[in-house]
């Protein structure tokens, strides 16, 4: 299985990225895993939220193909422990899911074409995070699940 990562805007902070990248390293032993940044989009002041939503939400199903499965991360998603997201990424791995493709969407969250083409919803917390933070929130969660899956001691319950 493949692992996808799709985020709106690149991460500026070059602390934060430094630490994205260390975890897709890590993560990499374990799978394939990309994540793949779309540019923020230009002029927004000139959009209403609704617009913004439905130009990010056509930049983001550009990058997903009809076999892909997508997961959007989302504040009304289904939380996980982290022992229970890996055994729901194991579930996935089983079934015979070629690529995962996980999404973060933009400030406004998603336009309802995103919604409708959705596999399914996760949130990370009930509390809200700024989107870079997120992505390294999300891909240490990754990495996490695959050493919970390998026996390996990295988690400690």
């Amino acid at each position: 299985m493949n692992i996808k990562l799709i985020a709106i805007g690149k991460t500026d902070n070059k602390n934060l990225q430094y630490l994205i990248e260390e975890y897709q390293k890590r993560l990499s032993f374990y799978i394939k895993f990309d994540l793949e940044v779309i540019p923020d989009i230009k002029n927004v002041k000139n959009l209403s939220e609704s617009q913004q939503k439905e130009k990010e939400g056509e930049l983001i199903l550009a990058k997903i193909t009809p076999t892909d499965q997508l997961i959007l991360l989302d504040e009304n998603g289904k939380t996980y422990s982290s022992v229970g997201f890996s055994s729901a990424m194991q579930k996935k791995m089983n079934s015979g899911v070629k690529t995962l493709v996980f999404v973060i969407g933009g400030p406004y969250g998603f336009s309802d074409t995103v919604h409708a083409k959705a596999n399914g919803k996760i949130s990370l917390s009930l509390m809200t995070f700024s989107h870079q933070m997120v992505r390294l929130f999300f891909i240490e969660q990754l990495y996490r699940g695959f050493t919970i899956l390998k026996n390996e001691p990295y988690h400690h319950q």
